[in-house]
């Protein structure tokens, strides 16, 4: 069997950059340590969710690519003999930023960088005034395991972003995330918009007969301005198979460390049962350019 042995790092983060980065090379060695040929970062993970308020100081929290986050993930990754799913805090050029994942290969390389298309502007999410869109469209990134399909957070609700990598070849989506409740939010608003967020990524598993590996942070981290409740972030990382059958998910709460075996032979077997890449019906989806369909 053709085994993709992925991990998936979940933990809280703090306004220290270096216990982050303690905390993200951790979980890549127990990963590692238990098999893992892929280890997945959750967004934005050597820094507290910084987005909650719009602050200029901020900028300083962001790094060139190639640059000191990817110089120690590269290390890592060549030394463990993992490819590793990195994200950060991208600085292009003066007032150009981004958020971006970097994946680096087993041997320490830069394999690519994806830049995050959809950009959110809301309450406790103010994203676009930090982020430039991506520019780099949907491309996936091979390694030596395979090519993967990175997405990042606010792309996972876009089926259009799935679809785009699957037709490019990726053979897994991967999902860095950085999402959680307003601590405000009654319970049931809350499961109904977990449940939400699993169940979407499940059903891009399904339309495009490829695995998801979606990434969460998790813990309470307070709005720096005291404006805002904060972000109670809510863990739940998973891997979806690709008929969207869950094969693992983190709790809620808890630091944790996920390895999750994946057949890179199945997504063949599933397609050939339901060939929706076969059946869509490309001459009559032009419309999906427009914003919205006015009728007239």
């Amino acid at each position: 069997m053709n085994v993709i042995h992925a991990g998936l790092v979940q933990h809280h983060c703090t306004p220290d950059r270096e216990e982050n980065i303690v905390r993200s090379t951790e979980g890549v060695r127990a990963a590692a340590a238990r098999g893992a040929n892929l280890v997945v970062l959750q967004e934005l993970h050597a820094t507290p969710y910084f987005c909650q308020t719009e602050d200029p100081a901020c900028f300083d929290l962001a790094e060139p690519v190639p640059g000191p986050s990817t110089e120690t993930f590269a290390a890592l990754a060549r030394e463990l003999g993992v490819v590793l799913v990195t994200s950060l805090f991208e600085r292009r050029a003066p007032g150009l930023y981004h958020n971006t994942a970097a994946v680096l290969d087993a041997d320490g390389s830069l394999a690519g960088i994806y830049r995050k298309m959809h950009i959110p502007d809301d309450p406790g999410y103010y994203e676009k005034f930090y982020f430039t869109p991506g520019d780099l469209g949907f491309t996936p990134i091979d390694t030596r395991v395979g090519r993967l399909g990175v997405l990042v957070c606010w792309d996972q609700w876009y089926p259009e972003a799935a679809r785009m990598m699957a037709l490019a070849g990726a053979e897994l989506l991967i999902y860095p995330t950085a999402i959680g409740y307003d601590p405000n939010d009654p319970a049931d608003e809350r499961a109904r918009q977990r449940e939400a967020w699993i169940t979407v990524q499940r059903g891009h598993a399904v339309a495009n007969g490829v695995p998801v590996v979606s990434v969460n942070r998790v813990g309470f981290e307070p709005d720096p301005s005291g404006v805002g409740a904060g972000a109670e972030f809510w863990g739940s990382s998973f891997v979806a198979g690709c008929q969207g059958e869950l094969l693992a998910m983190a709790g809620e709460e808890a630091e944790e460390v996920l390895v999750v075996d994946l057949d890179r032979d199945r997504s063949e077997r599933v397609r050939r049962m339901w060939p929706f890449l076969r059946d869509r019906r490309i001459d009559h989806y032009r419309d999906l350019v427009l914003r919205y369909r006015d009728r007239t």
